[in-house]
């Protein structure tokens, strides 16, 4: 079953949102292409890898291109990343 066709028939059940379908999908089925907008980890990881202060659905999708086919890949090294703070990491404007 396709990614998208999973969560779509994951979320018409009570209590069961995106995110949580996706991270069946990542560690459940170990799927190897998924990357999260609605997770916050990775969204604070994005901001602290790449200088933004708001990552966009537009940006979060050039983003989850560039790291596609492995998007779990980069979901797992991006959670790393958003463990820890960087004091002191300038901001970036533009991408």
């Amino acid at each position: 079953m396709p990614d998208n066709l999973f969560c779509q028939t994951l979320c018409q059940l009570p209590g069961i949102g995106r995110w949580m379908a996706e991270m069946l999908l990542i560690h459940c089925l170990e799927r190897t292409a998924v990357m999260s907008y609605g997770d916050l980890a990775i969204l604070r990881g994005l901001r602290m890898i790449y200088r933004h202060r708001n990552i966009t659905k537009d940006l979060f999708c050039r983003y989850q291109k560039r790291y596609s086919p492995y998007g779990t890949v980069a979901s797992i090294y991006i959670w790393a990343v958003s463990a820890g703070p960087f004091p002191g990491l300038p901001i970036r404007q533009k991408l």
